[in-house]
């Protein structure tokens, strides 16, 4: 289906999204921080990103001004989980993302947010 990167610290995090992303048939690479995942993106321009937004060395907000400025046709989906997760992904939002989760979420929401996006 799709080329799918992921971009997120959390290893059990990255984990269980490429399980559940590449068992509904999408390509997935995966990046654990904003640095190596703009990296990636310039070696294989992927249909989506998912990054999230809290990650030690380059964060999440960082990382999408710096794609849509390399990338104006990167679509991007930025995830959260932390208490100010809500405000962050509303920022995200302004700053291009076409899509946002607050985590925990459930594998049919992530599924209909990458259909959407797509």
């Amino acid at each position: 289906m799709a080329g799918i990167l992921i971009i997120d610290d959390d290893p059990d995090t990255r984990d269980v999204l490429k399980m559940t992303l590449e068992a509904a048939g999408h390509q997935i690479t995966v990046a654990a921080d904003g640095s190596e995942g703009v990296q990636a993106y310039r070696a294989n321009k992927a249909d989506l990103v998912i990054m999230d937004l809290y990650m030690p060395g380059q964060e999440g907000l960082e990382t999408i001004k710096q794609l849509r400025m390399e990338f104006p046709e990167v679509r991007i989906v930025a995830i959260s989980g932390k208490p100010t997760g809500a405000t962050m992904l509303s920022v995200a939002k302004r700053l291009g993302a076409i899509g946002v989760l607050h985590k925990p979420f459930m594998q049919e929401e992530l599924l209909h947010v990458v259909e959407q996006s797509l």
